[in-house]
């Protein structure tokens, strides 16, 4: 996570009986959605400031919680005014950081007239589209203006906006804000635009604060066609043409819907009706099957679908337009597709469909004749016609499909039924199709996993699996379920164990074939263990003051940790990095590691189990941590010359890599400034020790942490403790 950014600076001047509005200017990188309060501003050691109240209004003082416009109307006495905002940082609806802002405000007492901006309009732009948005600015004192505008749109590293003036005269301006939104830009949340009026006044110059968002959208992808094979839908779409998105978000749902594409809305509304049932990954990808998690969609149904892309940042595109598709049954329908000798050349498979009891309502007086196509693969489209069989009343309906590689693949069969008279021939109906059922045996320690495929226009509703017994020379059936995935467990490693499944189901519609089995091929697998131990639960605690993480964990169970052997940690100083190893931790029963730096214990860690056998856990959850403060300011010395604590040095490290540090004597007059981390001042002002005394400093630290450079402030008060006549002298930094 990247803190938001302030683009407007923590100042301002308000006349006074006149409305001021101030916008901090916050912009996150990452898109996040950001809201505001108003807060109690703190002293010097970050405790609430008692009895602190907000700036007397004639009318209201508040700050919008969306745009972050600070609106005071209007200031009745002239001064300086301390303000706080707390800028709140939201993901996915949950607060992720929080950044408070102090402010100052100058009240002035004027007959100047702010400024007056002209009417701003929230925007929304697809990706690839231009905007040219004028803006202008009049005063009624006749001064001379300035437009200026503050955005993260203007430091995008893809595709920066623009903002020149494009007309000057006294007392009115005109700027043309321009921007061709790249497909980079796209994101969830819009881009605020804050708009700034300044008149030049002799007297004081006052501003017109402003602001307008603008959303900028990824365009609808176009679906081509949805295509109904067996039980699944075949979605084509076309190319999206960037390589910015990461995929494709597929959604359905039953019947048409009324919903229109919204020229501001990304994604589709849950009010919709659609549900989202898959996703298609690769920005290149141009085509997905919906087969209901492998479950099959329901024959005469009319479903519609749309897609959105999805962006790299999780945003997705405007959807596509919409399209209706309905499964068929098929004629004829086929009711058996069963492997019948498992072999890598010969192979065979047995093919029945039932006679067309009811032909399509145009003549079809015959003869006629069965199309068989078949493709490779579950789900292949790339069909060959392998057997056609001319026939007079219908009645043959097997065909056996031999000198075929069964063991690795299936295959997926077409029946279409032709009317072959000379003088009328035509397709009946649309073809059956459906496939073959196919296992795949993955080995695991002690263990055979199987995942089934198979694409039949019936439902499955158990599967049988069966495993050969060599000593009885028997097939003895080992499980049974309805779920496409099945392990068979408590078997010896290194012995290879055979299976096959067989498959029941029924058509679902009435009249229709029931309790039709099907035989998978016959597979082999040899259980190992290849299986890497549970991933250990990782948390890491600091040592601030000793420079040390210490990093614990722990283990699900007795299950995980009887099958580890140790422990790898691996390591990163900042986000930008990779994680690399930082030790190996040979002993299962070691639950402890601290990790010893040398000037900055902030850091990202993850760890890994791994086996007696070397298979090594998944990383754990990355775990940073950054809590240490690495810099602080004495808050007395004493510049008397007596050699001990004669100069006021910050204690700090290596990773604060410069300072703003200001300090000030009671009626305001800086006495001392610097950019050196450790200040190293003597005490003096003009060559002579200051007075002794309390001195106010403010102070910007730019320090490296896990995110990169941060800065954060500090201000408070300095004890000056010296005698008269002291003398200040030089000691040698390094």
């Amino acid at each position: 996570n990247n803190t938001p950014v302030l683009l407007n600076p923590p100042y301002d001047k308000a006349a006074l009986g006149h409305i001021f509005i101030h916008n901090p200017g916050a912009y996150d990188t990452d898109g996040d959605s950001l809201s505001y309060e108003l807060t109690i501003c703190t002293k010097e050691d970050g405790e609430e400031i008692e009895n602190y109240t907000y700036p007397e209004a004639s009318n209201t003082f508040y700050i919008d919680h969306v745009s972050g416009d600070l609106v005071w109307d209007a200031p009745v006495k002239t001064g300086i005014y301390n303000v706080a905002i707390e800028i709140q940082e939201w993901r996915n609806k949950v607060k992720i950081g929080v950044v408070v802002r102090d402010m100052q405000i100058e009240v002035y007492e004027t007959d100047n007239h702010p400024p007056v901006t002209s009417q701003l309009y929230d925007l929304c732009v697809e990706a690839g589209k231009s905007i040219n948005f004028n803006v202008s600015a009049t005063d009624e004192d006749s001064d001379s203006l300035s437009l200026t505008s503050t955005s993260g749109i203007f430091s995008l590293t893809d595709c920066p906006a623009s903002f020149t003036t494009v007309e000057a005269n006294r007392s009115y301006t005109r700027s043309l804000l321009s921007w061709n939104p790249c497909y980079e830009s796209v994101r969830h949340q819009p881009y605020d635009v804050i708009i700034k009026a300044t008149d030049y006044n002799p007297e004081l110059q006052l501003v017109d604060i402003d602001n307008m968002s603008i959303k900028v959208l990824g365009p609808s992808p176009k679906l081509n066609d949805v295509t109904p094979v067996g039980t699944f839908f075949r979605l084509n779409w076309q190319d999206y043409g960037t390589t910015a998105i990461a995929g494709f978000s597929i959604y359905r749902r039953e019947g048409s819907s009324i919903f229109d594409i919204d020229t501001c809305t990304d994604g589709i509304p849950s009010s919709t009706g659609y549900s989202k049932v898959g996703y298609a990954d690769g920005a290149a990808t141009t085509s997905y099957i919906d087969n209901n998690s492998g479950n099959g969609l329901s024959m005469g149904v009319e479903y519609s679908y749309r897609i959105c892309a999805v962006y790299a940042n999780g945003t997705e595109s405007k959807p596509s337009d919409e399209i209706l598709a309905s499964l068929v049954a098929g004629v004829p329908l086929i009711t058996k597709v069963s492997v019948r000798t498992t072999d890598v050349s010969k192979g065979s498979i047995v093919m029945n469909w039932r006679k067309p009891e009811h032909l399509d309502t145009i003549p079809a007086l015959g003869p006629y004749e069965y199309m068989i196509y078949r493709a490779d693969g579950v789900n292949g489209s790339d069909y060959q016609l392998i057997k056609t069989i001319s026939t007079v009343d219908l009645n043959d309906t097997v065909y056996i499909d031999t000198l075929i590689n069964t063991v690795d693949r299936g295959y997926v069969y077409k029946v279409a039924l032709y009317n072959r008279d000379p003088s009328d021939e035509f397709l009946i109906g649309d073809p059956g199709v459906a496939s073959s059922l196919f296992v795949v045996a993955s080995p695991g320690d002690q263990k055979v996993r199987f995942t089934l495929s198979r694409n039949v226009p019936w439902i499955n509703h158990q599967y049988d699996f069966y495993r050969y017994n060599a000593g009885g020379d028997t097939w003895d059936l080992v499980g049974s379920g309805n779920s496409l995935t099945w392990t068979d467990t408590g078997i010896e490693n290194g012995i290879e164990q055979c299976y096959y499944v067989i498959s029941e189901g029924d058509y679902s519609g009435d009249d229709t074939p029931k309790n039709l089995v099907n035989f998978s091929q016959r597979t082999c697998a040899i259980p190992v263990d290849n299986e890497p131990p549970c991933v250990p639960a990782l948390s890491v605690a600091s040592q601030c003051d000793s420079l040390y993480n210490i990093l614990r964990w722990t283990l699900a169970d007795d299950i995980c940790y009887e099958d580890v052997a140790g422990y790898n940690l691996y390591f990163k100083e900042a986000n930008d990095e990779n994680l690399s190893l930082l030790t190996t931790i040979n002993d299962k029963n070691i639950y402890k590691y601290i990790h010893q730096r040398s000037d900055y214990v902030a850091g990202c860690y993850a760890i890994t189990a791994f086996d007696g056998n070397g298979n090594e856990s998944s990383l754990s959850s990355m775990t940073c941590i950054d809590t240490c403060n690495f810099y602080e300011i004495p808050n007395v010395f004493t510049p008397n010359n007596d050699g001990f604590n004669d100069w006021l040095v910050a204690k700090t490290s290596g990773l604060v890599e410069r300072v703003d540090f200001k300090l000030f004597n009671r009626s305001g007059l800086l006495v001392f400034s610097t950019t050196e981390p450790k200040l190293n001042w003597d005490g003096t002002f003009n060559g002579k020790v200051v007075s002794p005394g309390v001195y106010y400093y403010e102070c910007e630290v730019f320090e490296s942490r896990i995110s990169g450079i941060e800065q954060f402030h500090l201000s408070g008060f300095v004890h000056v403790i010296t005698e008269k006549g002291a003398e200040a002298k030089t000691i040698e930094t390094k």
